[in-house]
């Protein structure tokens, strides 16, 4: 029996939805409507070898991806929801006052002119540490101490339609050592916008500068 990777079955998802609005249920509470039983017992063996779902002595309940499926979709229709996207980005500057810009070297926006960044992981175990960890991962820089600066959210939009949204949680520190290549740049700030930027990187860097304790904008880009 293979092992679930998604839960896409009508059956499944019915399971799934029962248990998510209580803590356990027993086996005949679990079989939908007018469902052959070794047709509902098939699937319920699925979403237990898969940890959808675990059986404890009371009956059934969410198993560990359960819960994490239970957390991403929608409550009603079980359809993942697209969910914003949350990353760390770091602004750096060095001792003369210029700031570190990195290429995009992928879709969306290649080629284009962003500050360091990257995704937040589940396992980070605090803004500050996703920041020196991203610190790490693209600059290679070891046991940088980073400042939680602020947070933007930013939508990019084209005409009425939402392109993108991004919860972005800025970090910054100070640094002269970091080696340039094509793809990384030390620019002066205040030339900026001679370059090809990534949406709202020009807002983030100039609400940085006013060096608040801490800081929340949010930024609509028309594309």
């Amino acid at each position: 029996m293979l092992e679930l990777t998604e839960v896409n079955h009508h059956i499944q998802k019915y399971i799934l939805s029962k248990l998510m609005r209580q803590k356990v249920a027993r086996f005949r509470d679990l079989r939908p409507p007018s469902v052959d039983t070794n047709l509902y017992s098939y699937h319920l063996k699925l979403l237990l070898k898969s940890a959808f779902v675990d059986k404890t002595d009371g009956g059934y309940t969410l198993g560990i991806r359960g819960l994490e499926y239970i957390d991403r979709v929608n409550a009603d229709k079980l359809f993942v929801r697209t969910q914003p996207k949350i990353i760390t980005m770091l602004v750096v500057q060095n001792s003369d006052g210029d700031l570190l810009l990195q290429r995009r070297t992928k879709q969306p926006y290649i080629d284009t002119w962003t500050l360091p960044y990257g995704k937040l992981h589940i396992d980070d175990r605090s803004v500050v540490a996703a920041g020196e960890r991203e610190s790490y991962e693209k600059l290679g820089l070891k046991n940088q101490v980073v400042t939680h600066a602020g947070d933007c959210y930013i939508r990019v939009i084209n005409g009425d339609e939402v392109v993108s949204s991004t919860l972005v949680h800025v970090c910054r520190f100070d640094r002269d050592d970091i080696v340039t290549d094509e793809n990384l740049m030390w620019v002066r700030p205040h030339k900026l916008a001679q370059y090809e930027l990534a949406p709202a990187v020009e807002d983030i860097v100039a609400r940085t500068f006013f060096k608040d304790s801490f800081y929340f904008e949010e930024y609509d880009v028309q594309i």
